[in-house]
């Protein structure tokens, strides 16, 4: 059900809240790792398994709690998905020991999915056809403004003062998130009467799972490089710890950049946007490696490939509810899922390559061959959809005759 409103922006931006507080709060803790771990009396590498919980707790809940609340009127569900991941990161903050925070890390995961999913469908419905992917964009900004400020703030705070009280300080976040959806989304009937069998049809279409074939693959881009960027900065381009919380910051404005413009070009022509982020993600990320030997064109690197990256993602969300049709929730959550399954396989692929002793600099080249991937597989969906087009087309003639 469409619900085009005179006022989506303070919607919109109730839904960017929202997002801010979900990005801070699963970015946050990479930068707090020695804290966690000395906190919590671990090493890292267990401390390091917290991030792990997080991420199973995405994939497991964006389709289950979208199933679940299929049924439920979608602003009513946004906002006890955003109420649970307020009180999970409480949860997160006062738990004493290892075990418990780990269960409380996968808590905190499940909302999350879900609430991007149904976000993202709620946003498009806000504004006319041709703004959908911007305005969509405008939700996914509080996740790309996170890095930019949430987690860097977040991460001075839990080294000054200690790392629960970041994930306190993002439950009120989220709490305050909320309460601005409640204020500002319009209500919205639960699916326009869709039903979970349509949800589930819709996402077996193959346009649907060669678009979430792609947003696996485009963001294990994006965290092959992402996973190892501070050794990269630090042992390659020489920069030191406290230069790489800044250039963190720079990659978050190239994520914020990369996401309006690609929703910009994606309301005028998906495919091609698409076409164009993963080339783009092959050059830049090969050419990242050259660029680490020195320090201004490693800075420039950095924000080219964060814009690179991130630039493809309203496309694909756009073409996975576009091609989901009249039951576009679970396929949005599924998208959600994809990104924490690119999450792992692209660590896993960075990692094997510097374990491998090809250097910190050479997950940019795995990057670049997952970009190459991602565009066999974007070039497969695009004429796939074009021969869908000229059977319609035949089959019209036909009828017509």
């Amino acid at each position: 059900m469409r619900a085009v409103t005179t006022r989506p922006s303070l919607a919109l931006a109730a839904l960017a809240v929202g997002a801010f507080a979900i990005g801070t709060g699963e970015f946050v803790i990479m930068g707090l790792l020695p804290d966690v771990a000395g906190g919590l009396g671990v090493d890292i590498p267990d401390a390091g398994r917290l991030i792990s919980a997080y991420a199973l707790g995405v994939v497991v809940g964006a389709p289950l709690l979208i199933a679940a609340a299929n049924r439920f009127p979608r602003k009513a569900v946004l906002v006890a998905l955003m109420g649970g991941y307020a009180g999970f990161n409480l949860l997160s903050a006062l738990v004493p020991s290892y075990e418990l925070v780990f269960g409380a890390r996968f808590l905190a995961g499940l909302p999350h999915g879900a609430f991007f999913g149904i976000g993202a469908v709620v946003a498009g419905n806000l504004v006319t056809p041709d703004r959908r992917a911007r305005a969509m964009s405008m939700m996914f900004a509080g996740l790309t403004l996170a890095n930019v400020a949430g987690v860097p703030v977040g991460t001075l705070i839990g080294q000054q003062v200690g790392w629960r009280w970041v994930f306190a300080v993002v439950g009120l976040i989220a709490a305050a998130a909320a309460l601005a959806v409640v204020l500002a989304v319009p209500d919205v009937r639960a699916g326009g009467g869709v039903r979970l069998g349509q949800e589930l049809r819709a996402l077996a279409h193959r346009p649907v799972w060669l678009a979430l074939l792609i947003a696996t693959v485009g963001g294990a881009v994006l965290f092959s490089t992402y996973s190892y960027i501070t050794p990269m900065l630090t042992e390659v381009a020489g920069f030191t710890p406290t230069e790489v919380t800044l250039l963190l910051a720079l990659f978050g404005v190239g994520m914020t950049v990369g996401n309006l413009v690609g929703a910009r070009l994606a309301d005028l022509a998906t495919m091609p946007t698409i076409y164009g982020a993963l080339v783009a993600d092959i050059v830049v990320a090969l050419l990242f490696v050259p660029a680490l030997q020195n320090q201004a064109t490693a800075m420039v690197a950095l924000f080219a490939f964060a814009v690179a990256t991130f630039s493809l993602v309203p496309a694909v969300q756009l073409r996975i509810i576009t091609a989901a049709g009249d039951a576009p929730n679970l396929a949005s959550g599924a998208n959600q899922a994809a990104f924490n399954v690119a999450n792992a396989i692209g660590a896993a692929l960075g990692g094997a390559v510097i374990g491998a002793g090809f250097g910190y600099a050479s997950p940019n080249v795995v990057a670049a061959g997952l970009a190459a991937v991602g565009l066999v597989v974007a070039v497969v969906a695009g004429r796939s959809e074009k021969a869908g087009a000229r059977r319609e087309r035949v089959l019209a003639g036909s009828s017509a005759a």
